[in-house]
């Protein structure tokens, strides 16, 4: 399953093993899973192609509305049709999109200065009045947008000249413009979306963006195909390719066999299965690169005996993850102390104070069996089975869950692992009612944006749909709300810093590993970035042709 980009994405596919890491560097594949070379990109390349065909192994997208965006495969589109107001960059960090500037007159006001030469599709220029109704529109629960806690601190959003945005907040807030990189900040022309209604990112409705590909056809089931946009305002962007398809391959062996004959030109995501065969073949490069992605295992209600942080942190000691990373993982992922991968405080501005942060965490546990089970001793759960839900034939959820139950059992423990299929899987993240009868669920899930505080207010928040225990320190939330309204980034990041201190002693959550990501280009194609920043950023613009096989 795969729930907003805000919230858990949490997969329920078979083809599924996305991969991230907070390295960068040049390098592309490597002989030895073990130790795969990183890189945040692959070689430019300037030869015209008169089209790719890309995957989307989750499948085919429900919406590109970029409210209503919030998952691998629509953002993967969409991040190539719709342009945000800042854009992230391959490395993670923040550069000028639609927006050319920004600045902060005084802690409650944003003034957004936007380009003037900007067109949609249809040849309309883009002014502040789009930029507004975009942002607005997210309030209205009719949207059903996924961002609609970005707008929790604004107080007014208005248009102060054709091409000028101020927004005025309640309180300060220095998450709000890091949003901006994702659907949250993309622009859409609002005469155009007001006429759609509804329909808005759907095959009928269309879309009418301003980025470098335009949607031209969206055939249910089989296929999203985009066109190269000639007016594209980023001249240095403007897309060698002249189409771009994408298919909806989630069969591992199908997908296998098509990336291998080039049928399919290229895909994120790419599963290990799949990542096995690729990488000894001539058909081209598999690339690992830096990603903010996460997995973890999460309780699913106060009366989970994992609700206990004692209990979690048992679990926690008699888990190999070092057999982990290499049997399940293949390889490619990394232990992390936190839940939150260092790759959104790596390229900020207060990189040196969230790594002091890390460097004091206490390392990631060896096996320690004796420890574990004078943790569940002193937590004394009244339940010693735990059901943990996790998505139907996921088998990289499922290797993990083995490993955590062969260790469960040492300490007296009972791990029941209970499969759903995606709808079920998906609707657990929303409705409580289907958490009933479940102790925990696997998660996979990333961080969106250039900052950890995004992700920890998640869990922490008493407020927060996702803090499934009730969690409530009064400290951490103290020390969280000041973050958020800090603009000074270091500062901001102190208060982070200490808030993690606390809540990685009593948060009940297991970290798994922080998986890499994972990407497949035919030898005709280079230029895409090999991060997981693709999610937010036009990576096919980047794709041209190396001169090998045909184009």
């Amino acid at each position: 399953m795969h729930a907003p980009r805000t919230a858990l994405a949490v997969t329920a596919l078979s083809t599924l093993l996305t991969l991230s890491a907070c390295s960068s560097g040049g390098g592309s594949t490597s002989s030895s899973p073990q130790e795969p070379k990183l890189t945040t990109t692959t070689p430019a390349a300037s030869g015209a192609l008169d089209e790719v065909t890309w995957n989307l192994p989750l499948g085919e997208p429900t919406t590109l509305d970029p409210a209503k965006v919030g998952d691998y495969s629509p953002s993967t589109v969409v991040s190539n049709l719709c342009d945000p107001l800042l854009r992230l960059k391959a490395d993670y960090s923040v550069a000028p999109g639609l927006a050319t500037s920004w600045k902060r007159p005084d802690p409650k006001t944003l003034v957004l200065e936007l380009r003037d030469d900007v067109t949609f599709w249809n040849g309309h220029p883009m002014t502040a009045k789009d930029v507004v109704a975009g942002l607005e529109r997210q309030r209205d629960p009719a949207t059903q947008s996924v961002n609609t806690q970005v707008l929790s601190t604004v107080s007014t959003i208005t248009a102060t000249g054709d091409h000028q945005v101020t927004v005025r907040f309640k309180t300060p807030d220095e998450l709000f413009l890091k949003y901006l990189v994702n659907g949250f900040g993309a622009v859409s022309e609002a005469a155009y979306v007001k006429k759609a209604g509804a329909a808005y990112g759907t095959a009928k409705g269309g879309l009418m963006c301003t980025g470098p590909f335009e949607l031209k056809t969206w055939k249910s089931g089989e296929s999203l195909t985009a066109v190269r946009n000639d007016a594209y305002w980023d001249t240095a962007l403007r897309p060698k390719a002249a189409k771009l398809t994408f298919k909806f391959v989630t069969d591992a062996s199908t997908l296998t066999s098509a990336l291998l004959s080039g049928q399919i030109d290229g895909s994120y995501e790419i599963p290990s299965t799949v990542a096995k065969a690729l990488r000894s073949s001539d058909a081209g490069t598999l690339y690992y690169g830096p990603s903010a992605q996460t997995v973890f295992v999460s309780p699913t209600s106060p009366e989970s005996p994992l609700a206990d942080p004692r209990v979690t942190q048992a679990l926690s000691l008699v888990l190999d993850r070092d057999a982990l990373v290499r049997n399940v993982f293949d390889g490619a992922a990394r232990k992390e102390k936190t839940f939150i991968p260092s790759l959104v405080w790596k390229t900020g501005e207060a990189s040196d104070v969230y790594a002091k942060g890390y460097d004091a965490l206490p390392a990631v546990p060896d096996a320690d069996v004796a420890r574990a089970k004078k943790l569940v001793a002193q937590a004394a759960p009244k339940k010693r089975t735990v059901t943990v839900a996790m998505g139907a034939g996921d088998q990289q959820s499922l290797q993990t869950l083995t490993f955590l139950q062969a260790g469960a059992k040492k300490i007296g423990l009972s791990i029941v692992i209970k499969q759903l299929q995606p709808t079920q899987m998906s609707g657990l993240f929303y409705d409580a009612s289907l958490r009933e009868g479940l102790d925990a669920t696997m998660a996979l899930g990333y961080v969106e944006i250039p900052d950890p505080l995004s992700y920890a207010e998640m869990f922490t928040s008493p407020a927060s749909p996702m803090n499934w225990t009730r969690y409530d320190n009064a400290e951490v939330t103290s020390l969280l709300t000041q973050a958020r309204a800090t603009l000074d980034p270091k500062e901001s990041a102190e208060l982070f810093t200490r808030a993690q201190a606390l809540y990685t002693e009593d948060l009940a959550i297991v970290p798994i590993a922080v998986p890499y990501e994972r990407m497949f280009l035919n030898k005709r194609l280079s230029g895409a970035p090999a991060s997981f920043a693709y999610i937010n950023m036009p990576w096919a613009a980047q794709l041209g042709g190396t001169g090998e096989g045909t184009s």
